[in-house]
């Protein structure tokens, strides 16, 4: 029986937040200092950092650290580490900055939770850590920086937490939390870090985990997600919260963890283990989280990585790691068992995140074997159906095929029968008001578009409908409009396939005409290309039909997807 709480990883918690004199010694220093702004995801490993998580790391890796890791898994003193922790940042940003300076780390709104002390600056190198990870035996690591910009590693001196302003009681550091076990009596603890909503599969299992192992539970959510751009951060949360008073109050906890997941495979696995450890966590389950899509298959595994450490790491790793299984419903014994151990025989169901998300959308009903009424509940206020999410209807074309046309009609027709707010966010116009400064370069053309998607994506968040119509002749920047807009609800891509010698024909202005005369410079279709979308939604050709047709076909597309009654 376990008598004491597991010591941190490596003997020490080393939370790295200096104390108050010191602090406002930092912020008198910083004055004049330069700065490094960190993105979202880089400030919530900051965080890891300065409230010990990250324990006994007290910085950014160095290049030789970096490479013992990824090739031999092991920091320079020899112990187990399995994942770089890494700041990368603009070549442009780090220029002028030498080892031994000293640098304010800054979030996006220049609050400074920390500074570095500048050791080594290089430049990213995929090749190199590709190489180095695959000496390992793991699979290759995604490297933690891209093309372009530098690693900056040094030791990190804390000034202050990063804000938060949601669910704050839910948030304890590992030393708080290890006060929580100790006031508790807690010695063995159990660790389960969400990514998605829990169900009852999930909820089952960990309960009957900690059963097995004589633990004590923690719900330790992974919530280190952008509230504010993630739309599926508070459903989560609440989703997680609201499914507690399923299990036993006096040997249970949630709380969150600021963790981002990544998709780093084992390595990830193992580094979620030392995270779990500097909270207090001396058992950690892996899996668990429904795949996105794809049809069950008998012996499938969730967990999708191996999960042992390899030989000799384990002991050092001093964490339990409890291999989440593929779990089947046994409706006749109403009970989960792995999937390899279900009679032949038996009526065995499972549901994929893909079909729960299907059915969220189309309001159908979901079994009670899966999910839980209050979880539900919560998953229902986050994603209603279709009929009442917001959506955008993106019409992309040449010049001249018939987009404007369509936008508009399909803008009224929309207003008469649906009852909701529609917004035309048409090409011209929108020059007009929110792009006047820009020009007809491919780069003032990708941030006009991306402009109307931004605007686009904050109407579609609040349940209205945008049409937008503008040229939009690039496919990244299309694809990079969806992705603003799909996570807060519909994007429907309709391209006008009208020929150039229609939309030329058509020409009013002469744009066609002055743009072969070389009077117009990077002209659609002509001396700039329009690159085809592969799979829109619909594609329309206005010279084969009118535009009561056209429009007609569209609102039969919405009514298919079921965004309209």
């Amino acid at each position: 029986m376990q008598h004491s709480l597991i010591p941190p990883y490596g003997g020490t918690l080393l939370p790295l937040l200096a104390d108050a004199e010191r602090a406002a010694a930092i912020r008198a220093e910083a004055r004049e200092l330069s700065s490094l702004d960190l993105d979202w995801r880089q400030i919530c490993q900051l965080e890891l950092l300065l409230t010990g998580a990250l324990s006994p790391l007290t910085g950014y890796m160095g290049r030789a650290e970096m490479s013992a890791v990824l090739s031999g898994l092991r920091l320079v003193d020899g112990r187990f580490w399995p994942l770089p922790v890494m700041l990368a940042v603009p070549e442009q940003a780090a220029r002028g900055l030498s080892p031994g300076q000293t640098v304010c780390l800054r979030d996006g709104e220049g609050f400074m939770p920390a500074l570095l002390h500048v050791s080594e600056i290089w430049p990213v190198d995929h090749a190199l850590e590709e190489r180095l990870a695959a000496a390992s035996g793991l699979p290759p690591a995604a490297p933690a920086g891209r093309s372009g910009e530098v690693y900056v590693a040094g030791r990190v001196e804390g000034v202050a937490l990063p804000p938060r302003h949601d669910f704050l009681a839910l948030r304890p550091t590992p030393a708080e939390l290890r006060g929580e076990f100790q006031r508790r009596g807690w010695r063995r603890v159990l660790a389960y870090q969400p990514g998605q909503p829990m169900h009852r599969p999930q909820r089952e299992f960990v309960l009957n985990a900690a059963l097995r192992y004589e633990a004590n539970l923690l719900i330790h959510v992974m919530a280190g997600a952008d509230p504010v751009s993630d739309a599926s951060h508070f459903a989560l949360v609440r989703a997680c919260r609201a499914i507690m008073p399923r299990f036993p109050a006096a040997s249970s906890a949630l709380a969150l963890n600021p963790m981002v997941p990544d998709a780093a495979g084992a390595r990830e696995t193992w580094l979620r283990a030392i995270i779990a450890r500097n909270y207090g966590c001396s058992h950690l389950v892996v899996g668990g989280e429904a795949p996105p899509a794809g049809e069950f298959r008998r012996g499938e595994d969730l967990a999708g990585a191996r999960v042992a450490p390899p030989e000799g790491f384990l002991a050092e790793l001093g964490v339990t790691l409890i291999d989440y299984p593929r779990l089947v419903y046994l409706e006749d014994a109403d009970e989960f068992v792995p999937a390899a151990e279900a009679p032949a025989d038996a009526r065995a169901q499972a549901m994929n995140g893909g079909e729960l998300t299907r059915r969220l959308m189309t309001g159908s009903r979901i079994p009670a074997w899966f999910a839980d009424a209050e979880v539900l509940d919560e998953l229902r206020k986050a994603f209603p159906p279709r009929t009442r999410q917001g959506f955008t209807v993106f019409f992309t074309g040449l010049s001249g095929a018939g987009k404007s046309t369509l936008a508009r009609a399909l803008t009224v027709k929309l207003m008469e029968m649906d009852g909701r707010r529609v917004t035309l966010l048409d090409g011209d116009v929108v020059r007009r008001h929110l792009s006047s400064e820009l020009g007809f370069s491919k780069a003032h053309r990708d941030i006009n578009i991306r402009r109307i998607g931004y605007v686009a994506s904050e109407i579609t968040k609040h349940g209205g409908i945008a049409i937008c119509a503008p040229i939009a002749p690039y496919a990244a920047t299309r694809r990079a409009v969806r992705d603003m807009i799909e996570p807060w609800g519909g994007f429907i891509e309709i391209h006008v396939a009208t020929s150039i010698d229609v939309c030329e024909s058509r020409d009013r202005k002469g744009l066609y005409a002055k743009a072969r005369a070389g009077l117009i410079a990077e002209f659609t279709g002509v001396s700039d290309p329009y690159e085809v979308p592969e799979k829109p939604e619909l594609a329309i050709d206005t010279a084969l039909c009118g535009v009561d047709e056209a429009v007609q076909s569209i609102v039969l597309k919405l009514e298919h997807e079921g965004f309209l009654r």
